[in-house]
Formats: C-alpha cells, sequence, structure tokens
C-alpha cells in the first residue's frame, strides 16, 4: 500500500483538528500516524485541561490510539496546527515516540497557513534517551 500524499493528510488534519479541545490557549493540533505498511492511520488532537501540565499532545494522544490498537511500527508522521509557525513537537512527545519510530521515520510539520517542512526524526531528537527493554 502506498503513503497518501501530503495533500490527503492535510485533508484528513483539517478535519481530525476539529476536534481538539483546546479552550485555553486556542491553538489548536492534529496529527496523523501512519502504520509501517502504509494501511492504517491514527490519528491525535492536543487536550488541554485546566491544569495546564496534565495536557497532552496531538502527536501522543494519536500514538497512544495506535499502541492501544496494537500497532507499534510507524512509517510517517504528519502534524497541522494553526497559526503560521511550523507546529514542532515538543520534547515530551519525541522523547515517547522515540519507543516507536525508526530514526529515518518522515516527520511533516505544517502550519494552518501553509508552511510546511519534512524532518527525519533523528534531526528532531538527536540524543534520545533509550532503556533495555525486558520484552
Amino acid at each position: 500500500m502506498t503513503e497518501p500524499s501530503l495533500r490527503e493528510l492535510r485533508f484528513f488534519a483539517e478535519e481530525v483538528i476539529q476536534n481538539s479541545y483546546s479552550p485555553y490557549s486556542g491553538f489548536r493540533v492534529g496529527a496523523l500516524l501512519l502504520s509501517r505498511d502504509g494501511s492504517r492511520t491514527f490519528s491525535g488532537v492536543n487536550v488541554e485541561n485546566a491544569s495546564y501540565g496534565l495536557t497532552v499532545c496531538a502527536e501522543r494522544n494519536a500514538l497512544f490510539t495506535a499502541v492501544g490498537a496494537g500497532v507499534r511500527v510507524f512509517s510517517y508522521l504528519y502534524i497541522l496546527a494553526d497559526g503560521d509557525q511550523l507546529p514542532l513537537p515538543c520534547g515530551a512527545c519525541l522523547q515517547v515516540l522515540n519507543e516507536f519510530c525508526s530514526p529515518d521515520m518522515p516527520v511533516t510539520c505544517e502550519s494552518w497557513t501553509g508552511k510546511r517542512e519534512t524532518f527525519r526524526f533523528r534531526d528532531l531528537l538527536p540524543l534520545g534517551f533509550t532503556f533495555p527493554k525486558n520484552e
């Protein structure tokens, strides 16, 4: 199966971002995470909380949905956010994604106004923390 085009990802993310719960910042973020074989796409949105430290980012919500569905290997991450700035993933999201994403996985960040850049995962988190797994 082929990966969706950036145009298709943008279209889907525009729908997903409507579900963002961001009453405090007004900054909506949507993320799409594609399974390794491209057959499944998992979406997530940012969910804010009055206790701001409990807010969960869109990227982690997409990942947690995928892992809950039994998918643990991914081929692509697409992030769309309101405004004009590129929505780069925060350090917490990058560290959590580090458990499941290859260093060469592409990550496309796009602003609502159309600024877009694609990175390799390793360029966003060059020295992520790892620990031996006890599986």
